[in-house]
C-alpha cells in the first residue's frame, strides 16, 4: 500500500466524487493520505474529513500565499486542532517567491511563526518552499530541533543532502515523471532511499502520462514506478520503503 504524503483533497475539484473517490482509495492500492491545510478555513476542512475516513490524516497551517492571516488567534486556534489525534503536522507553510502576491516579510515571520508552534508542540512541519532555497534553509536552520517534509521538493540535490543530514524528508510529486525533471530526478537518484517520501499534491501536479489532468492520489503508482526505475528496484520495494518512511515522518 502507498502511502500519498501531500493531498488536498478538500479542493473545489473533487465536488463532483470525493466520497466515492476517497472510499475507493484502499482498492486503487493506496492505504493512507496526509490531507494538507492552507490556511485556517482548509485546515478546518482537512481536521473534518479526517474525522470521516479513517485512512485520511490531517495537517494544519497557513500556505504562504495565506501568511498574510497568521496572528496570534490563528496560531491558537492551530495549537487547539492539533489536539485531535488525526492531525499529525503543522503545514503547510513556508516561502513562495514565484509569484510574490505576500511580500517577502510578511511570508518569513508567518513562517518563523508557525515553526515555532511546531516547536513547541514538537511536530513536524510540511514546508512549501519555491524560488525561496536559501532563505528556506536558513530559517529552518532556526529551528535545529524541528524537522518535516520538503514537498514537492524543487532545489538542488545538494540542498537536499544538507537537509537529509539535518533530519528532514524530501518529498516527490508527479515532476519526477516529467522529461525535463533533471534536478527531481538527481536528487532521487543521489539521497538515501530512507528520506523519501512520494506525494500527488492533488488535485495539481499530475503525473505521465496523466499530465494537465486533474491528480488524484490513484495516480500516485506513477512516482513509485518512476522512483524504482531510477533506483533499479521493484515496485513493491518503493512502496514498503516510502511507505515506512510516511509513517515515521508523520509518527503513525
Amino acid at each position: 500500500m502507498l502511502f500519498d504524503t501531500h493531498a488536498h483533497l478538500n479542493d473545489s475539484a473533487f465536488d463532483p466524487d470525493r466520497d466515492t473517490l476517497i472510499q475507493g482509495l484502499p482498492a486503487a492500492g493506496v492505504g493512507h493520505v496526509m490531507n494538507v491545510g492552507c490556511c485556517l478555513e482548509s485546515s478546518r476542512d482537512c481536521v473534518a474529513m479526517a474525522e470521516t475516513y479513517p485512512h485520511i490524516y490531517a495537517s494544519v497551517g497557513s500556505h504562504p500565499d495565506s501568511a498574510d492571516e497568521v496572528n496570534q488567534e490563528v496560531l491558537d486556534e492551530y495549537r487547539m486542532l492539533c489536539k485531535h489525534d488525526k492531525v499529525k503536522a503543522i503545514g503547510e507553510i513556508g516561502l513562495d517567491y514565484y509569484y510574490e502576491d505576500i511580500p517577502r516579510d510578511i511570508q518569513q515571520k508567518a513562517f518563523r511563526m508557525q515553526l515555532e508552534l511546531a516547536q513547541e508542540l514538537q511536530m513536524p512541519v510540511i514546508v512549501h518552499e519555491r524560488d525561496a532555497h536559501q532563505d528556506g534553509l536558513m530559517i529552518v536552520k532556526d529551528f535545529p530541533t524541528v524537522t518535516g517534509v520538503f514537498h514537492c521538493y524543487s532545489g538542488s540535490a545538494e540542498m537536499a543532502r544538507q537537509l537529509v543530514n539535518m533530519g528532514w524528508y524530501i518529498g516527490f510529486t508527479g515532476v519526477l515523471t516529467f522529461k525535463n525533471a533533471r534536478n527531481a530526478v538527481e536528487t532521487a537518484t543521489s539521497i538515501p532511499l530512507e528520506r523519501i517520501v512520494l506525494e500527488t499534491d492533488c488535485p495539481y501536479m499530475a503525473p505521465e502520462p496523466f499530465r494537465g489532468k486533474r491528480n488524484d492520489p490513484g495516480y500516485l503508482f506513477r512516482m513509485a514506478e518512476k522512483l524504482a526505475e531510477l533506483r533499479g528496484i521493484s515496485v513493491e520495494e518503493v512502496e514498503n520503503i516510502t511507505t515506512e518512511n510516511a509513517k515515521r515522518l508523520y509518527r503513525l
